[in-house]
């Protein structure tokens, strides 16, 4: 296989926080891998890593919340993204309120919607969840956190 290491090293996408809740769990991860799929209809899709406790959860989720964070919000992503739904309960820490079909929604996102789950596709040691949008709200300005923000927080769960 070619190398491709230099065109992904290029790559500073934006990065979202993704909520699940389903059987009784929450569950919320940072994500660096989502862009919209759609325009006409609207769709988005996150991917979520199989080592992840939120991947569990979502599996059995009907709908997700997706989160923008500005740079302002460092601490949410060092909670999304440094610790392990495994080990402490990232939602006793936050804000958040029940959103659309039990959907978990952080209430200091500066944007977020909740999306139905339209279908899953296994990409390796991610897999793809294709929303459609029901709902969304926030409208906080400023620049978003980028997946270069988030270098020096060491992972909840390692990269595989």
């Amino acid at each position: 296989m070619t190398d491709v290491k230099g065109f992904f090293r290029r790559l500073d996408p934006d990065l979202c926080v993704v909520t699940a809740a389903a059987g009784g769990e929450r569950a919320g991860c940072l994500v660096g891998f989502a862009s919209q799929c759609s325009m006409r209809p609207p769709r988005f899709t996150v991917w979520l890593s199989k080592a992840n406790r939120t991947y569990e959860v979502a599996r059995a989720a009907r709908c997700l919340a997706v989160h923008l964070l500005t740079a302002d919000q460092r601490a949410l992503l060092e909670i999304f993204g440094g610790e392990t739904g495994d080990e402490v309960d990232k939602f006793a820490r936050v804000p958040w309120h029940e959103g659309p079909d039990s959907a978990v929604v952080l209430r200091d996102a500066a944007a977020w919607f909740v999306g139905t789950v339209l279908s899953r596709t296994d990409g390796g040691d991610h897999v793809g969840f294709v929303l459609d949008p029901v709902r969304g709200g926030g409208g906080r300005g400023g620049p978003l956190l980028r997946l270069s923000d988030a270098k020096p927080v060491e992972p909840g769960h390692p990269v595989a």
